[in-house]
């Protein structure tokens, strides 16, 4: 295996008298999908928030492409290639597809906007992860469904040269087709080299294209496995904390 993109050991964050991250070690591989589950209040959104640079941590070390680095904000974040995809998804309605994607990066020639080139690149950037569920790239976001929204932020990513995406219950209220749509389209991230880590309780999702399950319970992490070599009750015999692993493979 490869060496990781991103290694956590020993991140500490606590709110007030509550110790939320508990001593986390985590290593998310290029290429490779990291499931991140555990149940409500585990600290998966404390964990993520810590990456993005949205919650910087009270202690612990962040290694970066090997060479430590300190995460204090978004934009530092970003500046590595971290991009997060969250619920809400962060997608103007009342814009098409092509502006979203460009939604606070827009190119610009000559003091206007450079709607071709930006045109190209969405097009392009669709076209890298095999996306053919967009009719037109200038339908207003309004008209798209969940899947194709999720799509749309998704590969808003691939424009941004991310090195590792992260992705809240990227499935969360879609059908199963849309759900299919979006689970191959994070397989394809990954296909392509990026580093994914992917929030989920849903244990049919992450068996269906994860690589690795970290487990999160109280603010440890108790459990970092191989997808292959495990199993849906051992994975939650781990989430309920009636199992404890040690050490991470």
């Amino acid at each position: 295996m490869s060496n990781p993109l991103i290694e956590l050991s020993g991140i500490k964050k606590s709110f007030g008298p509550v110790d939320v991250l508990k001593g986390i070690d985590l290593k998310v591989y290029p290429g490779r999908v990291t499931a991140l589950v555990g149940d409500n209040g585990a600290g998966k959104s404390t964990l993520i928030k810590g990456i993005a640079g949205v919650q910087p941590y009270d202690e612990g070390v962040v290694k970066f492409e090997g060479e430590e680095t300190h995460l204090h904000s978004p934009r530092q974040a970003s500046s590595l290639g971290i991009e997060v995809v969250y619920q809400d998804l962060a997608l103007c309605e009342n814009l098409d597809i092509v502006q979203n994607m460009f939604l606070g990066r827009e190119e610009m020639s000559q003091g206007t906007l450079n709607e071709a080139d930006m045109e190209f690149a969405a097009a392009k950037a669709l076209q890298s992860l095999s996306v053919r569920t967009v009719k037109s790239l200038r339908q207003k976001v309004s008209s798209l469904s969940g899947g194709q929204r999720q799509t749309v932020a998704i590969s808003r990513t691939v424009l941004r040269d991310a090195k590792l995406v992260i992705l809240d219950e990227p499935t969360a209220a879609l059908g199963v087709a849309q759900t299919e749509q979006v689970l191959n389209l994070v397989r394809r991230l990954a296909d392509q080299g990026l580093a994914v880590i992917m929030i989920s309780h849903n244990l049919q999702d992450v068996f269906q294209v994860a690589d690795d399950i970290a487990v999160l319970y109280l603010g440890n992490m108790v459990a970092q496995l191989e997808t292959k070599k495990t199993n849906h009750n051992e994975v939650i015999s781990y989430i309920t904390g009636l199992k404890s692993q040690k050490e991470g493979k």
